[in-house]
């Protein structure tokens, strides 16, 4: 979710006023401490586990907030909901690099990142479309929360059982 579009809907939800920047200003906030907490959590669940048991919940908080009844609680939500979805970068990249081959290790990394801004590029003009189409603000809330909660549980049982050790098998045969 990108955060214009976070702006507008609280604006056509809540008819907030620019006071909703303190919103995305401390959301950002809570996002830069989640990189240094998703090290310590990885370290105790695993990758895996970290990216997807941080990343669910973050996804099914930022549905939450498309239905919260007031401007307070869709706040708290969203708070909540930042202090997680990024815990997945870092633990993802430790992950791939951990997987691949050292020479691939480079492509590996720069494969997902390609990935990811790809389809954060194409997704405010879908929005926009959806958004003005259908009337429907909470759409984008909706459909990205759903669509990201299906790529979190295809990542945990596609990876859930590949782990460093086979990456060490490849690499000695």
């Amino acid at each position: 979710m990108i955060q214009s579009i976070v702006s507008l809907w609280f604006y056509a939800r809540f008819g907030a006023d620019l006071s909703t920047i303190y919103i995305l200003s401390i959301s950002g906030v809570m996002t830069a401490f989640s990189f240094m907490a998703a090290a310590w959590i990885a370290d105790r669940i695993g990758l895996i586990n970290a990216m997807v048991f941080t990343h669910l919940p973050s996804n099914i908080l930022i549905i939450a907030v498309a239905f919260a009844p007031s401007l307070p609680i869709a706040a708290i939500l969203y708070f909540v909901r930042m202090a997680l979805p990024q815990m997945d970068v870092p633990t993802r990249q430790s992950y791939i690099v951990s997987i691949v081959r050292d020479e691939e290790r480079t492509a590996a990394t720069g494969i997902t990142n390609i990935a990811r801004n790809i389809s954060q590029t194409i997704s405010p003009s879908l929005t926009g479309y959806i958004i003005q189409s259908l009337s429907l603000f909470f759409a984008p809330f909706l459909i990205g929360g759903v669509l990201k909660v299906i790529y979190d549980i295809a990542l945990f049982f596609s990876f859930r059982n590949i782990n460093r050790s086979k990456k060490r098998a490849m690499e000695t045969s």
